[in-house]
């Protein structure tokens, strides 16, 4: 039997929080196990977000190593693309100045969807990415410009072994209704898909990048089925929706912003209301301005905050304003210690406490707040049919007002406007 609950209302209680975490790591790439976190105010999270954010440094490093060919470092130590420069919407007579210095083209994306155009820009032989960047920009000093940056995945997942969480009695429900999720459609901008599991072998997924190659990851094949995933004894948040999934990473460590803004235009010109986005990374020009014209048209672009700890600086695209930032929380409805904190948090969900799809056919314990997301966004999807702007804004409100004020009175950088949709129990429970 599905178990799929009401919407919102009662929440879970004692729960125990998993022996340990590790970030979701590259292939063949071993990470630091962090030490359990059980206080949020204890010094154990001041160890644990140490041990975070060196994890996510490690990845960063690890990437760099194995893509080294491609990829380095811009200079606040994010991950691009070697030599690429995107400009988007760049007039005639700007492509026509960098050619003239000796630019070429590498590809042009016409993001007809979003009323844009992607232009990657290979520099000079001998000229590094960033003196390019700073040419182009001199160039056209009007001109969008910036790195073709690597986006990482978002989550976390628990390690092997987490306790599992207890059911208590229910209290009070918030009734709310809601259309039932088939004939609904929601996107996702992630690693590949098993779409072999179980859970999902029954689901409607269609498929975008890769030049139809399929590379099934654990992190986009746990989401999916959070977001779309049906058997016994296993719930999601929109059972019978159709999965719109682009995989912008095709085997690799990161994604790139060029194959993002593609996956975006997708979505645009199949008209996905709402899109679950797990990456995270570095505020980009680029991105900016995507992201604006996504949300302009009455997208919802729903994206997790991230994992580095709560003094970690932003990441996006979930700080951006016009993006839906989504933390986590455990069963006790305390925020995970490791989920970072600021403006750029508007809504919490369970972020941890049970199990979701592995590739192969099992399951693995979930704790992140990218695993949290999913549940924000297919709330959404439920309320938003179409890309609307007035209609984006109604379904915001509708998820505020169902929202459980937690922490702070009012709206706070820990839990944002509240806890939404935890009566769902996404995935498996023990």
């Amino acid at each position: 039997m599905n178990r799929l609950f009401r919407i919102f209302g009662a929440v879970l209680a004692a729960g125990v929080t998993a022996a340990a975490l590790a970030q979701v790591s590259l292939p063949g790439v071993p990470l630091p196990r962090l030490p359990a976190v059980t206080d949020p105010v204890t010094g154990t999270l001041r160890t644990a977000t140490s041990a975070l954010e060196e994890a996510r440094e490690l990845r960063v490093r690890e990437l760099l190593r194995s893509e080294r060919a491609t990829a380095e470092a811009d200079p606040d130590g994010q991950p691009i693309l070697r030599r690429q420069v995107g400009a988007l919407s760049p007039t005639p007579e700007a492509l026509e100045r960098a050619l003239g210095v000796g630019f070429t083209v590498l590809r042009t994306e016409a993001l007809a969807g979003l009323g844009l155009t992607l232009v990657v820009l290979q520099a000079p032989e001998g000229l590094s990415t960033r003196r390019a960047l700073r040419q182009l920009r001199e160039l056209d000093p009007q001109g969008q410009y910036d790195y073709n940056h690597l986006y990482l995945g978002s989550g976390l997942q628990a390690e092997a072994g987490a306790l599992p969480v207890t059911m208590p009695p229910a209290t009070t429900a918030v009734p709310v209704t809601m259309p039932p999720a088939n004939g609904l459609r929601i996107g996702l901008i992630d690693s590949g898909i098993d779409g072999s599991h179980p859970v999902l072998a029954g689901a409607a997924i269609e498929r975008f990048g890769c030049e139809h190659a399929v590379f099934p990851a654990a992190h986009g094949t746990a989401v999916a089925s959070l977001l779309v995933g049906q058997g016994e004894d296993f719930g999601s948040v929109v059972p019978g929706a159709t999965l719109y999934a682009a995989d912008i990473f095709c085997g690799h460590g990161g994604g790139s912003l060029s194959l993002l803004a593609i996956a975006l235009d997708w979505m645009a010109r199949e008209r996905i209301p709402v899109v679950n986005i797990s990456l995270v990374g570095a505020r980009s020009i680029l991105l900016t301005g995507l992201v604006r014209a996504m949300t302009s048209r009455g997208f919802l672009l729903v994206a997790a905050v991230g994992n580095d700890g709560p003094s970690a600086p932003p990441l996006y695209p979930a700080s951006y304003p016009e993006v839906v930032g989504v933390t986590g929380v455990d069963a006790n409805r305390r925020v995970l210690p490791e989920a970072c904190r600021g403006e750029q948090v508007d809504f919490a969900a369970a972020g941890a406490g049970f199990d979701a799809a592995a590739v192969g056919g099992g399951f693995e314990p979930m704790r992140g707040t990218s695993f949290a997301t999913p549940i924000v966004a297919g709330l959404l999807a439920r309320s938003l049919e179409a890309p609307d702007p007035a209609g984006a804004r109604n379904s915001l409100a509708i998820l505020e007002s169902a929202a459980l004020d937690l922490g702070n009175n009012g709206v706070d950088p820990t839990y944002g406007k509240g806890l939404v949709g935890f009566e769902f129990h996404p995935g498996r429970r023990d």
